[in-house]
């Protein structure tokens, strides 16, 4: 391995470690104290879970600007369960697969199927209307949906129409953060009865310290992402999906020339990256003890930038799970530094805005100075 090999894998660590050390000589034991770290893991619970899932994206050459409302719309989906059932594990499983659902819808979208999300979208709108107005159990209805369904899966459709992953996912990033807002009437969602207010503290202790048990040192919530970044992280580098992946990333044309099936790949690439949005609104919510549908603003920053810092390309082809969680360290010791410093948001926002430009610039250093 040449130094430059061994510089790429080992600068976001060294950037991480003098970063540290710099806020601990400027803080002193305000900011090494164990207390201080076990915050600064919690911090990162939620921002790395999703950009666990983003780097996925991202290495296979994509990009998604919807986590931050994914999450609030999942902190809302699972409020609602919360106050209705009383269930919190039923709640988070479907707040998880809200987060499955639209990186399913944008997977689609992106690679061309637009006509078949918009039959379906119509066929269940349709047919949920007419079961509402005629009974939730109309006939009616359910074979509406059942058609629209079966058009999608065996009609044959003109040729595809892909859209631009930056267009679909600006385009979600407003519409589900309206969404969440509707869903709550514009309000955030509280447990209102005894019940779900047990269920809600169970949930909160997804994020804090038990008082008994091996692992109560760290909060659960860091436990959660350790164990999401370690399936995810073995995934990419240890399985025939994983390397497709990276294949469609470097140069999707030649991978599909190669006999790889990119559309069923990006498709599924979404899906699972976004599902990781949905289990950081378990986090989030369990944060707050609210579905917010404000919360998580400025999200889609901190995970494409935790990607970015942690030595991914935005063109698609490179990427880590350790490498991100330490991008996502890094802001989070960032954030927390200038906190015991005084310092105001606004140099904080500054100082990370910074380092994210800096890290662009290193990766476009590195991509011309590697051979073609």
């Amino acid at each position: 391995m040449n130094l430059r090999a061994l510089l790429r894998m080992l600068g976001p660590a060294l950037g991480l470690i003098a970063t540290w050390v710099l806020f601990a000589a400027l803080t002193g034991s305000s900011f090494t104290s164990w207390s201080n770290q076990q915050l600064m893991l919690l911090q990162t619970a939620v921002v790395g879970t999703a950009a666990v899932g983003a780097t996925w994206i991202i290495v296979a050459g994509g990009i998604d600007l919807s986590v931050g409302s994914t999450i609030a719309l999942g902190t809302m989906v699972i409020a609602l369960l919360v106050r209705e059932f009383n269930t919190p594990w039923l709640a988070c499983a479907a707040g998880v697969a809200s987060g499955a659902a639209i990186g399913a819808l944008i997977g689609a979208l992106v690679i061309g199927e637009l006509v078949r999300v918009v039959t379906l979208a119509a066929a269940v709108a349709l047919g949920g209307w007419m079961a509402r107005a005629h009974g939730v159990g109309s006939g009616i209805g359910v074979a509406l949906a059942l058609l629209g369904l079966g058009l999608v899966v065996h009609w044959r459709w003109p040729a595809r129409v892909p859209l631009s992953p930056f267009i679909v996912t600006l385009g979600l990033w407003g519409a589900l953060r309206g969404l969440a807002k509707g869903l709550g009437g514009n309000q955030p969602v509280y447990a209102d009865a005894p019940q779900s207010m047990r269920a809600m503290e169970r949930l909160r202790e997804l994020m804090y310290v038990g008082d008994t048990g091996p692992f109560a040192w760290l909060p659960p919530g860091v436990w959660i992402l350790a164990a999401l970044a370690l399936l995810a992280g073995l995934a990419m580098r240890f399985t025939v999906f994983g390397r497709h992946v990276f294949a469609i990333g470097s140069n999707e044309e030649t991978a599909r020339l190669c006999g790889l099936r990119v559309e069923r790949t990006k498709l599924c690439v979404y899906a699972l990256g976004v599902a990781c949005a949905g289990v950081a609104a378990v986090l989030q919510l369990s944060y707050l003890s609210m579905g917010d549908p404000t919360t998580a603003q400025g999200y889609e920053l901190k995970v494409i930038a935790a990607v970015v810092i942690g030595g991914a390309s935005l063109s698609g082809g490179q990427g880590s799970i350790t490498g991100t969680l330490i991008g996502a360290l890094i802001m989070t010791v960032v954030d927390n530094g200038c906190t015991q410093l005084g310092l105001d948001n606004w140099v904080q926002e500054l100082v990370t805005g910074a380092i994210i430009v800096a890290a662009v610039v290193l990766d476009r250093i590195r991509q011309r100075a590697e051979p073609a």
